[in-house]
């Protein structure tokens, strides 16, 4: 079975559809004192794909506990999908006493499962942090399917070493140039700047490609100059829409025209999802099982 964490309802529901697979109903409760309950009152079979973003510290309670509540239903085998896996840029100890905080959470997640399935992960690292198989899947693909009529496309990356993602958004539409951003550090305040590239853009639209957009400062600092560059359209489209605090505003006073996401993250602008991606990795898997 499908069994959805609270943040992840949707994702789960078109993953389900996508797989044949049944999609459980889960619940999610809070007692007097704030404590969660995540539970699965409705269970059947022996194999359950807990999908779970954990864009939140409730979320990551919630995993937890869906976990281990379809092991005391009868799950023989979980495999856990994290669509979006929090507190994965925290991927080493940056200060003296600081923890990894990425690998702290990939441990307790491995003791409740027996595979994990990451999308676009923030650092790739991360995955080696987990102690049971885990697969990495690029979902970046599937953003160009809402980015129709685009003129003389450019597709910019957020930096020199992402191209990757640009090139893979714009293979997928079938066109187009692709670059990166310019970072710029100060070496009295520590401050960065970024700025496109010396790519013309004038009279062109232009997709900012990144994996995640989560304040929208530096993304914002880019789109002021290539709206001043004579961008026609600058649209910004990520794998995961955070979008935190006012992120939304800053992005569309900037300039932004149109912001796409997918659905690890469900917001208002998560026109497409990952669950194609998900499916397929998860029945090649069940392929490689029955081998």
């Amino acid at each position: 079975m499908i069994v959805p964490g609270s943040s992840s309802q949707l994702l789960a529901a078109a993953l389900a559809e996508e797989t044949g697979r049944p999609l459980a109903t889960a619940t999610y409760d809070r007692f007097p004192d704030g404590e969660r309950l995540a539970a699965v009152p409705e269970f059947d079979g022996e194999e359950a794909t807990v999908v779970a973003t954990t864009d939140s510290d409730e979320a990551w309670v919630e995993l937890l506990q869906l976990q281990d509540a379809v092991r005391e239903a009868g799950a023989e085998r979980v495999t856990t999908v994290l669509p979006y896996m929090g507190y994965a840029r925290q991927d080493e100890s940056f200060r003296d006493g600081q923890p990894v905080s990425a690998r702290a959470m990939a441990r307790a997640v491995s003791a409740g499962t027996d595979r994990v399935v990451l999308v676009n992960p923030h650092e790739p690292g991360v995955a080696d942090f987990y102690d049971v198989p885990v697969e990495t899947v690029d979902a970046a693909g599937v953003l160009a399917a809402p980015l129709s009529d685009l003129r003389d496309p450019l597709f910019l990356a957020p930096d020199e070493g992402a191209i990757g993602i640009a090139e893979t958004v714009r293979d997928a539409y079938g066109r187009g140039e692709t670059d990166h951003f310019e970072k710029h550090r100060d070496r009295e305040t520590g401050a960065v700047a970024v700025s496109p590239s010396d790519a013309s853009v004038a009279d062109r639209d232009v997709v900012v490609v990144d994996d995640i957009v989560a304040t929208g400062s530096t993304m914002s600092e880019a789109v002021d100059v290539l709206v001043d560059r004579g961008a026609e359209r600058v649209v910004a489209a990520c794998v995961h829409p955070m979008l935190a605090a006012n992120a939304v505003t800053k992005l569309r006073a900037a300039g932004v025209d149109r912001i796409v996401g997918t659905d690890t993250i469900e917001r208002g602008c998560s026109v497409v999802s990952v669950a194609p991606v998900l499916a397929e990795a998860l029945v090649a898997d069940a392929i490689a099982e029955e081998r």
